[in-house]
């Protein structure tokens, strides 16, 4: 359907409706001369009379009435999606897809996502967890997770996870077999899991402490890509591994990791939640960043070092 043809079919039944033109005209918030000429140049196109007119009033000819008795379901299927719509302001509802890293997916959006479907029940949450920035918009979805600079210059960027704390941990059958180590220098006398970069290079270490900062190149038997496998290797035995707060804390808790280093963990800057700011913000979406933000302490961070899990 040309864009036309809804202008025209839009503009009948407003007259087929009101038998008026005037009215019609009121109702479409244009002339009545002008509503006339758009209804003559449509029945001049369809080569039928749709109305019949004189100087005291309107009606509808047989083939008029015809086409307004099949327009009328869809109209009114409009009407009522327009009607919907309208009272979803305010009300959180339908589907919410959100592009995020790995660490935003288990650090941010997990701790809430029960809280956040049980409070709002007509909203359905869909989440891409990716390791490599992505076009939001181009592929659909809501909003992303992430560090601040998966986010467009365009985009809209709100901090919904402060700083973050490197965490150094293994587990407790790791260190009854070797003394945990006290400065990063102990570390080449361990076994540590190693990550990989995206481009293959190995990750180096950062430790921070007194404002000194040093990174360390270490050995280990198991190398990883995953965040998840990191801990998962430290937690089976295997290493120590240098993740996050947010990741290990769960372990850590249960006993199942222990930490070291903790008085050389640096800070990272944190996680954002991002959207285009070209549209309007879709009411689950800002339903989420006012939850997330009412969850977390939003202090800024300073002398950020490089971590890769920020982005995986």
């Amino acid at each position: 359907m040309r864009r036309t043809d809804l202008a025209d079919l839009t503009a009948f039944v407003a007259v087929a409706e009101n038998l008026s033109f005037r009215a019609a005209a009121s109702h479409l918030g244009v002339t009545p001369s002008a509503l006339s000429h758009t209804m003559r140049h449509f029945e001049e196109r369809l080569g039928v009379r749709l109305l019949h007119r004189t100087t005291r009033s309107v009606s509808l000819t047989d083939a008029g009435l015809r086409l307004l008795d099949r327009l009328r379901p869809a109209v009114d299927q409009v009407s009522r999606a327009l009607d919907d719509l309208k009272g979803e302001q305010g009300h959180p509802f339908g589907r919410l897809r959100l592009y995020v890293t790995h660490l935003a997916g288990a650090a941010v959006i997990a701790p809430v996502w029960a809280r956040f479907l049980s409070t709002f029940p007509d909203v359905q949450l869909e989440i891409h967890a990716d390791a490599a920035p992505g076009d939001i918009v181009a592929k659909g979805f809501d909003a992303g997770v992430g560090p601040r600079d998966w986010a467009a210059a365009d985009m809209i960027a709100v901090r919904v996870m402060g700083p973050m704390r490197v965490a150094v941990v293994g587990a407790p059958t790791y260190f009854a077999r070797r003394r945990p180590p006290c400065t990063p220098d102990d570390l080449a006398r361990h076994s540590c899991v190693q990550y990989r970069r995206a481009g293959g290079a190995m990750f180096e270490w950062p430790f921070e402490r007194d404002g000194k900062s040093r990174q360390i190149t270490l050995d280990g038997r198991v190398i990883v890509n995953d965040t998840d496998l990191a801990v998962r290797a430290a937690v089976d035995g295997l290493g120590i591994a240098y993740t996050n707060e947010a990741l290990a804390d769960p372990f850590l808790l249960s006993g199942q990791l222990v930490r070291v280093l903790e008085d050389w963990s640096p800070s990272f800057e944190g996680l954002f939640i991002y959207y285009s700011g070209h549209r309007q913000v879709p009411v689950a979406l800002r339903a989420l960043i006012d939850m997330l933000r009412s969850a977390r302490g939003l202090a800024p961070a300073r002398g950020s070092p490089e971590i890769p899990f920020a982005a995986e």
